[in-house]
């Protein structure tokens, strides 16, 4: 302790004066210093005292801290990397990676990536590589029956080319590209170029597989998760992360097919209301739409099941006219019904008049192609490219072809061209490409302009518009399509529409602008379809031999109590349309088959499903008046091409028209019957909800007959799906 006198003694000390001396020294020796070159010191200026108690305290922390943080990460170290370890090995005892016969990395069909050109990536050094994939091809959906292309791993690379390979130094100046994403199921997958591994299938968006894939999994499941942009990493083989839950599942993609609702026919009372009238349809695309589902494992949705669009789907032998004066002929058969003792079934059958290929006359088509984005699916532009190659080869040296296109915008791609020069037209077709939004009015507008300026006289003149679905720039109404084609159906140039692809279809309008349009529509879902609609049925598409034809029946109240109408929905008129030469109907090709099903209840049968009258019901009295023995009159009126006055064919109904029993009806009627049967099968009637899949696919196979490009026998299959499918009712 410091005595405090000591300290007031100090105080009063008085303050000695400067020394000149000492200053003098004190200069002197700073001088020297200085000439010496003497290295100044750098600590700061003062006096340097001694660290107090807290200071020392801290510094006795720091350095304590400072030893813990060495030794975290290492005790860290020892701890965590046993547990990953465990980690990695449970991961791959769950989810191995798939290893080929040779020791490298194979990839499977399951995990087939969607088609897209994959940059390829320097490997680091000593680096392990996998076998590059051939390149995979999207195939057909319709791959059970018409497989087209299959995946196959690429033989592995020598080892002296391998071991080059890793020597190579990554570039430092390489711009990371997008890389594809982890095989699915956790499993390894290899490609790339040159035997460089990257992770296969990437793709920023998910793919059409992928989606279908989710949705297929089962509920409570496990799902594949979209994969992101990997960075570039030391390795590039990689297990993909465990799958999301199936309640973390990302949402399906939305389909935005338009298809036109309605209602089954009713039954009509004969005695209230007599009188049937509807339009023809030759249109088949409500078949393939049908079979697409089915082969796609799902019951198809009841308002594309249009069951005369199914029926008249295949050819049938009925008799023809013997000359082109009288363009078609009916065939009418009444036979028992099979699926109801009670009632009896009206069956007409019309055939067109088969122009002979030396008859027929010269052809101006203009192909109408959409190559908006949305038809970069491998079943619309590259399968409608494809279907109209197959189209071309079958034209006459004289015939001509333009083809315009549209997306965001229309343009000419080929000017009318000689089909003589087929290779300049197949040049023209391979190079279609996709891309941009929908401007399909624009496109109508061009292809009617070329098909003016290349139109011959008294021959086929006619737009062939392929797409997938919506005109979504320009006119998108269908009301203003069905007047804009009808306007320009008046010069003589016909419409027909071929859908391609699902998802974006719009079925609704592709009916309605085909039916203003003087023309047919089809769906096109396969290579086998194209060839039957363009090839097969070349003729019947494209050579039309009556149009606005209108069938109308009147049946005969004492002999016929209630009748129905089988499909035709869609195509119903007034009965007075049918008188009216402005009403528009549709069209029949060079050897179009076209029929008809009417399910009749004959008077007194006990079949009726209208209760009668508790006042009295309407009174029929021939009162000797011929042709009381008739069952019904049918009237046809139709006009040749290029005419604009209808003309007028009647066939009356009688016992002669009659068969005992349904076996003793033709094979084709028998056939017919069986699609009809299946197609209100499919649309859930009242009428045929007792009757078996079993039972139709036994009236098929009995019918069956010439089939010689199996499409009866392919009917007999989707019969059986269907079957499963609805749990063999």
């Amino acid at each position: 302790m410091v005595d405090d006198n000591e300290l007031e003694r100090l105080r009063d000390l008085a303050i000695p004066a400067p020394d000149g001396e000492a200053k003098t020294r004190a200069l002197a020796a700073a001088m020297q210093a200085f000439d010496l070159d003497e290295k100044i010191s750098a600590a700061a200026q003062g006096t340097a005292t001694g660290l107090r108690l807290t200071e020392r305290a801290r510094m006795l922390w720091r350095d304590i801290m400072q030893r813990k943080l060495i030794a975290t990460p290492a005790i860290t170290a020892l701890v965590a990397l046993p547990i990953a370890g465990y980690a990695a090995f449970e991961m791959l005892k769950e989810q191995p990676p798939v290893i080929g016969g040779n020791g490298t990395v194979t990839e499977t069909l399951a995990d087939k990536p969607a088609a897209q050109t994959l940059v390829p990536e320097q490997p680091a050094i000593g680096e392990p590589l996998a076998a590059a994939p051939a390149k995979a091809k999207k195939t057909d959906t319709d791959t059970e029956t018409r497989a087209n292309s299959q995946m196959a791993p690429a033989a592995p690379k020598p080892a002296a080319e391998v071991d080059s390979l890793l020597k190579q130094e990554v570039a430092p100046e390489a711009e990371p590209a997008l890389q594809p994403a982890p095989a699915e199921n956790g499993q390894l997958a290899a490609g790339g170029k040159d035997g460089v591994g990257v992770i296969a299938g990437y793709s920023p968006k998910r793919s059409a597989d992928e989606l279908e894939r989710a949705d297929k999994a089962p509920a409570g499941g496990a799902a594949a998760v979209p994969a992101s942009p990997p960075a570039l990493a030391d390795s590039k083989l990689m297990v993909q992360p465990a799958p999301m839950p199936a309640d973390q599942m990302q949402p399906q993609e939305e389909n935005r097919d338009r298809v036109e609702t309605f209602k089954t026919n009713p039954v009509h009372e004969t005695a209230q209301d007599p009188v049937s009238t509807f339009s023809i349809d030759v249109d088949t695309a409500s078949y393939s739409f049908v079979r697409r589902a089915l082969k796609e494992g799902s019951l198809p949705d009841p308002d594309t099941v249009r069951v005369e669009e199914m029926i008249n789907y295949f050819p049938y032998d009925w008799k023809g006219p013997d000359s082109a004066a009288t363009p078609f002929n009916s065939t009418i058969t009444v036979m028992p019904t099979p699926w109801n003792e009670h009632t009896k079934l009206m069956h007409v059958a019309i055939k067109g008049f088969d122009v002979k290929p030396a008859e027929q006359p010269k052809a101006n088509l203009v192909f109408l192609i959409d190559v908006s984005g949305s038809m970069d699916e491998p079943d619309k532009l590259p399968l409608l490219k494809s279907a109209f190659r197959l189209l071309v080869s079958k034209l006459k040296p004289d015939d001509t072809v333009s083809i315009v296109t549209y997306a965001g915008n229309a343009g000419t791609v080929l000017m009318p061209t000689k089909a003589a020069e087929k290779q300049k037209i197949l040049a023209a077709i391979d190079n279609l490409s996709p891309g941009g939004s929908t401007a399909g009015e624009e496109g109508i507008r061009e292809a009617y302009k070329l098909a003016q300026q290349s139109f011959v006289k008294d021959g086929v003149n006619r737009v062939m518009l392929a797409t997938d679905g919506d005109f979504n720039v320009g006119q998108t109404d269908d009301d203003d399509l069905k007047r804009l084609i009808e306007k320009e159906r008046k010069t003589g140039v016909f419409l027909s529409v071929f859908g391609f692809g699902r998802g974006n279809l719009n079925d609704q309008m592709m009916q309605a602008i085909a039916q203003n349009g003087n023309g047919t529509a089809a769906y096109i879902d396969t290579l086998a379809e194209a060839e039957k609609v363009l090839v097969e049925d070349a003729s019947s598409t494209l050579f039309t031999i009556a149009k606005d034809v209108k069938i109308q029946v009147e049946f005969n109240p004492a002999k016929v109590s209630e009748y129905r109408l089988v499909g035709y929905e869609t195509r119903a008129l007034k009965r007075e349309d049918f008188n009216n030469d402005r009403v528009d109907a549709g069209d029949i090709g060079s050897g179009h088959s076209v029929t008809a099903v009417y399910e009749i209840t004959p008077k007194g049968s006990g079949g009726e499903q209208v209760d009668p009258l508790r006042y009295g019901q309407a009174k029929v009295d021939n009162g000797g008046v011929a042709n009381g023995d008739e069952y019904a009159f049918v009237k046809i009126r139709y006009k040749l091409p290029n005419e604009n006055v209808s003309k007028l064919i009647t066939t009356p109904v009688t016992a002669a028209n009659e068969v005992k029993s349904f076996d003793a009806a033709g094979a084709d009627q028998r056939f017919s019957i069986a699609v009809a049967a299946f197609g209100q099968k499919l649309r859930d009637e009242d009428q045929t909800a007792n009757f078996g899949y079993d039972r139709i696919a036994e009236i098929a196979n009995a019918a069956r007959g010439a089939d010689p490009f199996g499409y009866r026998a392919e009917f007999l299959s989707l019969v059986r799906l269907a079957s499963s499918l609805d749990g063999n009712k």
